[in-house]
């Protein structure tokens, strides 16, 4: 697959990965490499990278605990402390390998460590693969509410070596489909209707999705970088979705859910909301809902649920001005950004996606 030019950095696929690093490594003449890892990664998929990278430099492996819970500034203090313990100076690399909670805090801990270190994302997950390989967003959870935290930063490389999903459970294959779908829902029914039947779909067709769907996030974020207007599409089910996930990390009587589940039904309640407002086609919203559920299983919310997580929607990161913004859709791949939306729309939502 063709590598993507992705604002300051380049993704480069499978085979061209460690050609590409291999060769950055040597022309850069870093003084010391730093590989961040969790426990999972460290256990599957450090050994096959080690295996690739050619150089005499010394490398120091770093690991945290994994998990959003660990997606902390506490956790940043251990790693740049552990930096500094081991004489990382501003000509050191950092690469992170791991999913979203590894790539956004690795990359938060690099461009902030000395002011700045160089770094490679090596996303594991198809969830990092398709939604955090690209944007140079990094950063940390505030407590339970979601990315409060964080700089917009390039890295120098990412390397999606696809044989890494072989190393995930199907939650997380869930999690990182679930960004896939609402590309679809936000480009266009091209891409859309290559999920309609996930059966059918060979390891070689999800290769070409994951590709395009970096192409697709790729120039959402060429356009607008610092989430101006075009790149709040991005954020489409996002509002409700990170609202219920950061409710269900932060409530010990709720199962915490993957991103992506949580934004599953982000999506399904904003097609609702959608077609309340904006006339987005009501067929459509059911034929998404079934669609979604189908593959994802459905989570219980009471009532008493309802207030506490739309309490939790005037920390998302749109908000402006005392307004909590929405992204809704008019048809499929045609959004409305900065949509405000009443308490009763949302709580009409919710029970439609408990019906």
């Amino acid at each position: 697959m063709d590598s993507i030019k992705a604002n300051d950095s380049i993704v480069h696929f499978n085979e061209k990965c460690y050609q590409s690093i291999n060769q950055h490594i040597k022309e850069c003449n870093f003084s010391k490499i730093f590989v961040l890892v969790d426990e999972n990664t460290h256990k599957y998929c450090l050994p096959k990278f080690l295996k690739n990278l050619e150089t005499d430099k010394t490398i120091e492996i770093i690991e945290i605990e994994s998990g959003e819970i660990n997606k902390t500034i506490d956790t940043c203090v251990g790693v740049w402390n552990t930096l500094s313990e081991l004489d990382a100076d501003r000509k050191s690399l950092m690469i992170n390998i791991g999913g979203g909670v590894i790539t956004d805090l690795g990359g938060f801990v690099a461009c902030t460590f000395k002011r700045g270190i160089a770094y490679i994302n090596v996303p594991t997950t198809l969830l990092s693969m398709v939604d955090a390989s690209v944007g140079g967003k990094t950063g940390v959870d505030l407590g339970h509410l979601k990315n409060q935290i964080g700089v917009i930063s390039n890295p120098d490389l990412v390397l999606i070596d696809t044989d890494f999903l072989e190393t995930l459970p199907q939650e997380q294959m869930r999690s990182g489909l679930a960004e896939m779908l609402k590309h679809g829902l936000i480009t266009g029914e091209v891409y859309w209707n290559k999920f309609q039947d996930l059966s059918k779909l060979s390891l070689d067709d999800l290769d070409l999705l994951i590709h395009e769907s970096v192409i697709i996030k790729r120039d959402v974020v060429e356009e607008d970088p610092f989430e101006n207007g075009l790149r709040k599409t991005l954020n489409f089910g996002h509002t409700l979705g990170h609202a219920i996930e950061s409710y269900h990390l932060s409530n010990p009587n709720k199962k915490t859910l993957l991103h992506g589940e949580a934004i599953i039904i982000g999506m399904i309640l904003a097609s609702y909301i959608s077609s309340e407002l904006i006339g987005f086609p009501k067929e459509t919203t059911i034929d998404i809902k079934k669609l979604f559920l189908s593959y994802y299983d459905k989570v219980i919310f009471e009532k008493n649920d309802y207030p506490a997580i739309i309490e939790l929607l005037k920390y998302d990161k749109k908000n402006n001005h005392g307004n909590i913004n929405f992204v809704l859709l008019e048809a499929i791949g045609k959004c409305k950004i900065d949509c405000l939306v009443n308490n009763n729309v949302i709580v009409d939502a919710f029970e439609f996606y408990a019906s």
